[in-house]
């Protein structure tokens, strides 16, 4: 993968240190916030969407909130699906406004991820994901190069914050990177959504999800696997 230039990596350092400099605000301010990881972190852990949206729910006025907060936690620091999140938020918010509220958290989500790699680089990045993981999503890259994001976002058994610390280590542009990934998570989120708000079933997403991208599993197979 071809590496990020100085401009660039200096640009990604500075939204890392905003970011960096508002959260340390925001853990001052709230202080309950060493209690508030911790939960956050169990809810997620269960991998009960029951859980998660219980946790979110119990914050009243707060909830959504708290949902984009979780939503930047697991990106960050829990490899935990994001879909728990999503099926969450549709329940409590509506398909709409939770797919809406689902989709914004998630790209900034991915945002954050694509500075983290730019501006620490891939040791930092191989902590944080794995190197086996980080290596695989490596190959996406080289197979596909710009149409790489677009095709991960899509295919739902991609990892997806992965992706974008992967991203980050290359020379892919912030903006497209983020073009890439709106448009391409839009189908999953548009359809978890939809059927957790009307059906309130987990399984009913992933159904509906296979159906709507028919023969995904076998093209991930022997398609778009390193």
């Amino acid at each position: 993968m071809t590496q990020p230039d100085r401009r660039h990596l200096r640009r990604a350092r500075l939204a890392l240190a905003v970011v960096a400099v508002a959260g340390l605000a925001a853990w001052w301010w709230f202080p309950g916030g060493r209690a508030f990881l911790q939960q956050s972190l169990t809810a997620l852990a269960s991998l009960d969407p029951q859980q998660v949206r219980g946790f979110i729910a119990a914050w009243g006025p707060q909830a959504a909130l708290v949902s984009f907060a979780l939503m930047i936690l697991q990106a960050i620091v829990a490899p935990l699906p994001a879909f728990l999140i999503t099926l969450a938020n549709a329940a409590l918010f509506g398909a709409f406004w939770g797919g809406a509220l689902s989709w914004f958290s998630a790209m900034v989500g991915a945002g954050l991820c694509f500075c983290i790699a730019r501006a620490l680089g891939r040791e930092v990045v191989e902590k944080l994901t794995g190197r086996a993981v980080l290596r695989s999503v490596d190959g996406y890259f080289t197979r596909f190069g710009s149409q790489t994001i677009l095709v991960c976002r899509l295919l739902p058994f991609v990892p997806f914050d992965p992706v974008s610390y992967a991203a980050g280590l290359t020379s892919l542009r912030f903006w497209p990177f983020m073009l890439a990934t709106g448009v391409g998570q839009l189908p999953a989120t548009i359809v978890y959504s939809w059927e957790s708000a009307h059906r309130g079933h987990l399984l009913a997403g992933h159904r509906a999800f296979a159906a709507f991208c028919p023969g995904g599993g076998h093209l991930y197979r022997q398609k778009y696997l390193p």
